[in-house]
């Protein structure tokens, strides 16, 4: 299945772009998600844990399943003072 993956901050910057394309299998959860962008794009590996990840309009855990077509995105935790 293709899952569209927006990318904002920091992750956008590592992979060079606002959205990816993943094909995963069928059921796969947002833990496979993730080890799927860190393994097509090494550069996000040291962030990869700590991305937030919503699907739709909802943050989401990494034992969520996802359907195709699902749109996610993905962003580095905000931190500031």
């Amino acid at each position: 299945m293709i899952v569209e993956v927006r990318l904002f901050a920091r992750a956008r910057e590592l992979i060079g772009s606002d959205s990816v394309a993943l094909d995963l299998p069928q059921g796969a959860t947002v833990a496979e998600l993730r080890t799927r962008l860190s393994g097509e794009f090494p550069r996000i590996r040291p962030i990869a844990p700590s991305l937030l990840v919503a699907v739709g309009n909802d943050y989401v855990s990494d034992s969520t399943p996802l359907v195709e077509d699902d749109q996610v995105v993905c962003f580095p935790p905000v931190s500031g003072g």
